[in-house]
């Protein structure tokens, strides 16, 4: 049966029976503490937790101004998206702005782009998440938990999305309180007043004490933003969900206000830390990881351990998150006619269970891929999803260039937040995100590879949105209009 409410010119839901529906058929099951929740958590990946280390060690605590400048992108990033997700809530978010505003080929392209993304993400962090409990309970192989977590949180997401909400709650809850917690043991540690602290030696003065605050060279700040850049992604999830909360434009402006001090307090707060806590040049930050590292050195018991719950959380965090963003791409893109159509079809309990099993199915050929062929095939994908996400920062700046005149045009009562000195800081991002995906090619390595097979599959799956659109004018010879022009 089908649920999706009957909209009008405007996009108004006038109504479905049962529980309160947002605007394209998802039922509004989400609430404002789980808003709140992925709002905060969903800047918070696995990646801040075991990938810090080798950024210290690449730049050293110049690696503070390159959390800062991808800081600062993702906040304008993130006020655009806010601009245009607070006046138009949508499930498919960017993709549907960018359809808008660009046209049919910009939402088909980003909308499958990003859902590639996350499905090849699903088998990144289901295999992490697979090792950490493996060393827990070797009985079980490293497939097997990768198998049941997969299974584990498939079925959350097809149960409701409150559900997917409450997990999320709880995974971003612990992620919060850990980094909160870590940031203020350290400082009572750093200032000399944890009881107890072995650590001595920890001050301000490890920022320039072994080679200044430049080691490396201003040069390596630069690195160090490759090397970062990607532990911010996921940030964006938040207007998606918005789309399936009681009220959409408050939790959207509540999430976009917010994200300053986010990134503040999670990620330059808890580097800043540790480069206080330790010489950036310490041996352990690499070996154990910087947090662990951290812990250690001021008599922390068990440090590994609570470490390894706390990644895992963030992966179980990750994998949730990843699979509802996918889905939810995926349903809006169903609705816009550039998907199957049982891809916008939603249950009683408003969930779209074909997208959800649809985007589960090439997660779990992706987690075989990671197996099976791990340095050819899944290396590949791997690669050529890599720069997907500066796609979406970018495509998101050149969008709400254009829809910033649609919404004051159609709806000006709306427009509730607003980019920062439009459109001039708009440009600066987009000058910011080009700049960074220059320099990964002149990087070379991994780095560029990411970015040419990247942009390959960007070129492949924009050819197909073309194709597709060419062949749809010419199949309309009685004047039907197409998806995105019943509007």
């Amino acid at each position: 049966m089908n649920t999706q409410p009957t909209l009008t010119k405007d996009g108004e839901d006038t109504g479905t029976a049962g529980a309160p529906q947002s605007s394209d058929g998802l039922k509004a099951g989400l609430k404002n503490r789980h808003l709140s929740m992925i709002a905060i958590g969903g800047v918070i990946g696995a990646g801040l937790f075991v990938g810090s280390g080798s950024g210290i060690a690449a730049a050293g605590p110049a690696i503070l101004l390159s959390y800062a400048l991808v800081g600062a992108m993702v906040v304008f990033v993130m006020r655009m998206l806010g601009e245009m997700a607070a006046a138009r809530p949508s499930s498919g978010s960017f993709s549907a702005y960018a359809d808008r505003a660009l046209g049919r080929w910009a939402g088909f392209s980003i909308g499958w782009l990003y859902w590639f993304f996350w499905v090849v993400v699903l088998a990144v962090e289901a295999t992490a998440g697979a090792k950490i409990l493996e060393s827990w309970v070797p009985a079980v192989p490293q497939w097997g938990w990768a198998l049941i977590v997969m299974v584990v949180l498939t079925a959350t997401n097809l149960g409701s999305v409150a559900s997917y909400g409450e997990f999320e709650f709880w995974f971003a809850g612990i992620k919060v309180v850990a980094i909160g917690a870590f940031v203020v043991i350290g400082l009572l540690a750093v200032f000399g007043v944890l009881p107890g602290s072995g650590n001595p030696g920890a001050g301000f003065a490890h920022l320039t004490d072994s080679g200044g605050f430049f080691p490396m060279g201003a040069g390596a700040v630069l690195t160090g933003v490759l090397m970062v850049v990607f532990s911010f992604m996921g940030s964006e999830i938040v207007t998606l969900a918005a789309g399936e909360s009681e009220n959409p434009q408050k939790a959207v402006t509540k999430a976009t206000n917010s994200v300053i001090w986010r990134i503040g307090v999670f990620y330059l707060g808890s580097i800043f830390v540790v480069l206080t806590l330790l010489p950036w040049n310490d041996k352990s930050i690499v070996e154990k990881g910087s947090y662990v590292a951290a812990l250690d050195s001021i008599g922390i018991a068990h440090a590994g351990q609570i470490m390894n719950v706390i990644v895992l959380t963030a992966v179980l965090s990750c994998l949730n998150s990843g699979l509802y963003t996918a889905s939810r791409m995926a349903f809006s893109l169903g609705q816009r006619g550039d998907a199957p159509k049982a891809f916008a079809k939603v249950n009683k309990r408003g969930v779209p269970t074909a997208a959800i099993l649809g985007s589960v199915v090439f997660g779990f050929a992706a987690v075989f891929f990671n197996y099976k062929w791990p340095d050819t095939v899944f290396a590949f994908l791997l690669n050529s999803s890599g720069a997907v996400a500066l796609f979406v920062w970018l495509v998101i700046c050149v969008t709400q260039l254009k829809m910033r005149g649609i919404i004051l045009r159609e709806t000006p009562e709306k427009l509730v937040v607003r980019m920062w000195l439009f459109p001039y800081l708009t440009w600066a991002t987009i000058v910011m995100i080009v700049g960074v995906l220059g320099y990964m090619v002149y990087d070379g390595g991994s780095n560029r590879d990411q970015v040419v097979l990247s942009l390959l599959v960007a070129a492949l799956v924009i050819a197909i949105s073309l194709v597709r659109q060419r062949l749809g004018r010419a199949g309309r010879a009685d004047g039907t209009p197409e998806v995105s022009e019943l509007r």
